[in-house]
C-alpha cells in the first residue's frame, strides 16, 4: 500500500479505496485491510466512520463505494501524495520508495502554502520537459 504503517487516518482510507478501485474495479473491506496490513476489525470501524462522514456507501453485496465527496476528498490527497513524491525525486534525487513513503508523513502536516508551490514547481518542471 501507499500509506502502509503511518496513522490510521480516514484520509489513508479513502486513499486505499480510490487506489484499489482504479486497479480491481472493485473493493470491499477485505482488500482494504489485506493492502494496508490492518486487522478486519479495525478496517470495518473506519468504514462506519467513513459511512457516518459521508463519504462512503456499502452495496449490498460488501462493495465500497465513495460518494462524491469521498471520491473528492480522496482524489486530493492521491494528488498531494504524489506531487510530494515526484518534488522529492525531482528536487533532491530522492529514489522513489523512499519518495512515496517521506510523502505519506509529509502530506499530514504541510502547510496549503507549501503545497501549492510545491505544486507550481512539479507542473512547471513537467511542462518543461
Amino acid at each position: 500500500g501507499l500509506c502502509v504503517k503511518i496513522q490510521e487516518s480516514g484520509e489513508n482510507y479513502l486513499e486505499t479505496i480510490l487506489i484499489l478501485k482504479n486497479r480491481n474495479g472493485f473493493v470491499r473491506s477485505i482488500d482494504v485491510a489485506n493492502e494496508l496490513g490492518y486487522t478486519k476489525a479495525s478496517v470495518s470501524r473506519a468504514m462506519s466512520i467513513l459511512k457516518k462522514a459521508g463519504y462512503l456507501v456499502m452495496e449490498p453485496d460488501g462493495a465500497l463505494v465513495l460518494t462524491e465527496s469521498g471520491k473528492k476528498r480522496a482524489e486530493a490527497i492521491y494528488e498531494r501524495h504524489n506531487l510530494i513524491a515526484k518534488f522529492l525525486e525531482l528536487t533532491l534525487d530522492v529514489d522513489e520508495h523512499t519518495a512515496t513513503q517521506d510523502s505519506c508523513r509529509i502530506e499530514h502536516i504541510i502547510s496549503e502554502e507549501s503545497f501549492s508551490r510545491i505544486k507550481k514547481y512539479v507542473k512547471k518542471a513537467e511542462n518543461g520537459r
